[in-house]
């Protein structure tokens, strides 16, 4: 999948795998859909962006012997996912108009 493509929606999938629970940068790459091909030299910088906005807190959290990070949503990043989630309709016309170039 093209690199400029799939960035737009990077943020928007790693808030979204928060939002079903807490979870850690290996884990959140296991979740995330595989064509998206998150690696963690990807993801970190995410985090952390996200982390500075508000959209995200850690905590850090023991595990077999080493400590853990865990990332979960705050609220200023749920309602970002709401506000994304609404855009649904411009985004299915944006790929319908493509699909149908791809088309010809």
């Amino acid at each position: 999948m093209e690199p400029q493509f799939k960035r737009g929606f990077l943020e928007m999938c790693v808030l979204a795998t928060l939002a079903h629970g807490d979870s850690y940068g290996y884990q959140i790459i296991k979740d995330m859909p595989q064509a998206l091909e998150m690696t963690e030299s990807t993801l970190y910088p995410i985090l952390r962006r996200l982390k500075t906005q508000g959209s995200l807190s850690e905590y850090a959290q023991e595990h077999g012997g080493r400590t853990r990070k865990y990332y979960t949503i705050t609220e200023q990043g749920r309602q970002q996912l709401a506000e994304f989630a609404q855009e649904e309709q411009a985004i299915q016309e944006i790929l319908a108009y493509v699909l149908k170039g791809a088309a010809k």
